[in-house]
Order: C-alpha cells, then sequence, then structure tokens
C-alpha cells in the first residue's frame, strides 16, 4: 500500500524534476487539508494534497492574481493535472502566533502585528483590484446571507449542542436584523475570511507571509481585523486591540487615499468582531463536539471569555433581545464550566500510569492501592508492522505515525479513549485519588499500542496538567 507522502513525493518529482531526499508530514490544523515539507538538495518546498478540487482551484487562482500585485501571500510553483498536488514555495513554520507565544507581549510581536494590519489593509485594496469573485469557493461576497450562514453556523453546532431551551423563530428574526444592520457597510474590499495569527508566517528577516486565503470574497475589511485582534487563542490585552485597531485605520485610509469616518468604521467593526466571535465558537464545536477533535474543546473557554467581555463592554448596535438572552447563556457559569478543564495543581496527588504492552506478554499489572483503571485492545487498527518498511520501526517513528494517522481508523479509535479517560481523570482529580492506570495492548507492544500510549500521555498532560508515568513495557523485545 502506498501512503499518501510517496504519492506526493512522486507528484513533485514529476512536476519539478527534482529528486526528493526526504518528506515531513506536517501537523493538520482545522482543514482537511495534508500538507508536506519536501527537502531536496538544494532547498525545501510545502506540498499541499487537497481532495476538494474547487477549494485548491481558488487558493491558486488567488495565490496567482496576489503574485502580481506583489502582495506578500503564497507562491505557488507547480500544480497536478487533477488539481489535487500543489507545489508552493516554503517560508517555514513560524507563525505570528508562535512569535506571541515565545516572546509575549513584546515591543518586536506589537510591530509584528501592526505590520500584519499593515500587509493586511495592503492585501484587501490591492488584491480587490485583480480578484474576479465569481472565482470564489463559496459567496463572491460576505453579505447578509454570509452574515446569516456565520450565525447559523453558532447556532447548530454550539447553541443546540448545549441541549438549552430559546425561542428559535425569534433567535432566527434577530439573526436576520444584525445581518440586515451589518450589510449595508460603506467599505468593501477583498476580505480575507480567515485573518488570524496562525495564518501568518514570519520568516527570519521578520518579513511576513500569509496563507490559507481560499475562503476570500468580497467583503467589509473590518471583518479580517478583527479577527486577527480578537484570536481566542492569541487573547490579546485590550490597550493592544485598541492600538491596533487605530494603527490598522492609518494603514487603510493610506492604500485608500482617503479619510475615514472612524466613528461609523469602529461600530461595524465592533458588529463584525460579535460575528467573528461567534463563527469561531461554531467551528470549535463542530470540530470539537461532533468531530471530537480534543484539541479544539481546549480552545471553547477562551472564546466563551472573548464573548462575555465583549457583552460587557460593547453593544451590537441594534436591539436584539432574544439573541442578546442566548448569548447570555453561553457566558453564563454554567457553560463555562461545562467547557473548562479542572487541572492539576501543586496539591494533586493523581498520577496516571500509561503503559504500551505485547499481548503475548500479557497486561501490565496495577499494583496501585485503589486498582482499576482501562484496557484497550488496539489490535483492531491496521497493523504497520505487516508492512516490511515498518517491521523495524517503532510507533514513535514519524513514519509509522503518518501510516496510523492517514491510513488506519487511529484518530477515531484515540477519541473515544479520550472521551472515556478524561471522565475518569476529571472525577479521580476531584476525589484525590492517587492512581491510574491506562493500558494499550497490541500484538508486539511495538508500533499501535506505543503510538497511542504516546498520544494520550500528550493529551492529559496539555488539557489536565497531571502527572504522567509513561512505560512502553515490551520495549527490549521490539524488532530492531
Amino acid at each position: 500500500m502506498q501512503s499518501l507522502s510517496d504519492q506526493v513525493s512522486i507528484i513533485f518529482t514529476q512536476l519539478l524534476d527534482i529528486p526528493v531526499l526526504s518528506i515531513d508530514k506536517l501537523p493538520q490544523a482545522g482543514s482537511d487539508r495534508h500538507y508536506f515539507r519536501i527537502h531536496t538538495a538544494g532547498k525545501t518546498y510545502i506540498a499541499t494534497y487537497g481532495a476538494n478540487i474547487k477549494e485548491n482551484e481558488t487558493f491558486i487562482y488567488f495565490s496567482e492574481q496576489f503574485q502580481k500585485q506583489g502582495l506578500c501571500t503564497a507562491h505557488v510553483l507547480q500544480v497536478n493535472d487533477d488539481c489535487s498536488v500543489y507545489i508552493q514555495e516554503d517560508f517555514g513554520n513560524i507563525s505570528l502566533l508562535n512569535k506571541l507565544e515565545e516572546l509575549g507581549f513584546s515591543d518586536d510581536v506589537f510591530d509584528l502585528y501592526r505590520q500584519s494590519l499593515s500587509q493586511l489593509a495592503r492585501l484587501q485594496v490591492k488584491g480587490h483590484e485583480v480578484i474576479d469573485y465569481n472565482r470564489c469557493l463559496t459567496n463572491t461576497e460576505f453579505g447578509k446571507q454570509a452574515i446569516m450562514a456565520d450565525l447559523l453556523y453558532f447556532k447548530y453546532y454550539f447553541l443546540d449542542a448545549l441541549a438549552k431551551p430559546y425561542d428559535k423563530q425569534k433567535l432566527i428574526d434577530d439573526f436576520e436584523a444584525l445581518s440586515n444592520y451589518l450589510s449595508h457597510t460603506e467599505h468593501k474590499y477583498f476580505m480575507f475570511r480567515d485573518f488570524q495569527s496562525r495564518n501568518i508566517l514570519v520568516s527570519d528577516d521578520h518579513s511576513l507571509h500569509f496563507i490559507d486565503y481560499q475562503g476570500g470574497m468580497n467583503g467589509a475589511p473590518q471583518y479580517d481585523a478583527a479577527s486577527l485582534l480578537w484570536q481566542a487563542r492569541a487573547n490579546l490585552t485590550n490597550d493592544w486591540k485598541e492600538k491596533l485597531l487605530e494603527a490598522y485605520m492609518d494603514s487603510f485610509e493610506k492604500e485608500v487615499g482617503t479619510t475615514l469616518n472612524r466613528t461609523v468604521f469602529r461600530s461595524q467593526y465592533y458588529g463584525y468582531v460579535l460575528i467573528r466571535l461567534l463563527q469561531v465558537l461554531g467551528a470549535y464545536g463542530f470540530r470539537g463536539l461532533f468531530e471530537r477533535k480534543a484539541q479544539f474543546l481546549t480552545s471553547i473557554p477562551l472564546a466563551l471569555n472573548n464573548i462575555k467581555w465583549f457583552l460587557s463592554n460593547h453593544n451590537m448596535g441594534i436591539s436584539v433581545p432574544v439573541f442578546k438572552q442566548v448569548l447570555d447563556l453561553c457566558v453564563s457559569n454554567e457553560i463555562m464550566e461545562r467547557f473548562t478543564p479542572i487541572q492539576a495543581t501543586d496539591k494533586t496527588v493523581l498520577q496516571v500510569h500509561i503503559n504500551s504492552f505485547s499481548y503475548k506478554k500479557g497486561i501490565p499489572k496495577d499494583t496501585s492501592d485503589n486498582g482499576g483503571g482501562f484496557v484497550f485492545d488496539m489490535r483492531g487498527i491496521l497493523n504497520p508492522g505487516r508492512f516490511e518498511e515498518y517491521k523495524k520501526l517503532s510507533g514513535q517513528d514519524k513514519l509509522v505515525k503518518d501510516f496510523l494517522e492517514q491510513e488506519t481508523e487511529m484518530p477515531k479509535f484515540l477519541n473515544s479513549v479520550f472521551d472515556l479517560v478524561d471522565i475518569t481523570i476529571t472525577d479521580y482529580i476531584k476525589r484525590d485519588f492517587a492512581s491510574l492506570q491506562v493500558n494499550f495492548g497490541c500484538t508486539g507492544g511495538q508500533h499501535r499500542s506505543v503510538y497511542a500510549a504516546d498520544a494520550l500521555a500528550r493529551h492529559l498532560k496539555n488539557k489536565f496538567k497531571v502527572k504522567i508515568i509513561l512505560q512502553h513495557t515490551n520495549k527490549e523485545n521490539w524488532l530492531q
């Protein structure tokens, strides 16, 4: 069976006629696209595989038009015949969010944000001059229909998942009123649609490069500024938000060559702040509550805190009483506590023992006082050890990880494991239990069980900050 990495490597060589030295599968984020870093003798490239051909075509078209304008966007070098794979220049993997997490709220990071907003204003205006909006992926314009879509996204994938009563028809009426209000905006240019710090790459020379703008359309420029400044994960200070908004308006005035009515511009900006916050919350709900991707669940409390602060400090511009009631429900203590995981402290006594093992050797014994725990049989997952190229590798090797993530049901299996173990961890921390054992077994204790044990250890450390004792009990018998 040929892996996706191998397929992409072959396509790369055919397109650029350059031998591939190695290929790295890059982590996936919220999309279904797969990214690879291709290493050649001279330089590295980024290859993207996407099954959504229309999405690929839109991204490639936008990139070509933006490159003509000298904008800081992706440089697409080659595309295969069916447009499922395209090769881009590699701008590295350090994002603006990485810089913020590394350096904090420093002057250097503030300047990177200011530059990003300046380049955004240029992209919005210059991109608008060359884009045929009929080539957009979905809507040609972020008008009433698109605003309603964002609000309904929030409704279906977060609000309804709360299983709380509300007047559905009156809420839709309020959505209609707010959509009408926001769609009558004075300025409409190219709207990036997902302008956030993970989609801004920072090179070693501090030059900026934008990615993931395939969802762009004609729309209000304030939406993109709101997306960056109110990103839940970044959690910018209010002082930074205000100063950077002023800097963005300065840059936008420079690009359009006219003076803004800043009172009106700000008023609609805050309307779009709310729309963006709700769209993001809907996305977290979809990825976390429906697709059951654990990493998105941890961002829900941040998004709710953003909305709570917004409601305390700004209004929506028009009267939408049922909508306001629904938002108050979302940021209530009950809902906030539901999505805020309990975490270990210095006083927490719980230790989680995670083992991989071989069924040929038997299930590891639990010697703790309370006993109990979980044993997960990984033998229902396709075994990489059946394939010659993986036999002498383990679940800690990149090639095996790629195989398990791309060619098997491992991600779905682990999401279910996380759901079960999370319930117990939460209860055990509250009740001061000292120990929990979780065992993953497979035939040889080398591939599937090792990968699963490592994955659970990462998940529990990130979510609960709990102490982990990780052992691969059959390591001495791994094939070498």
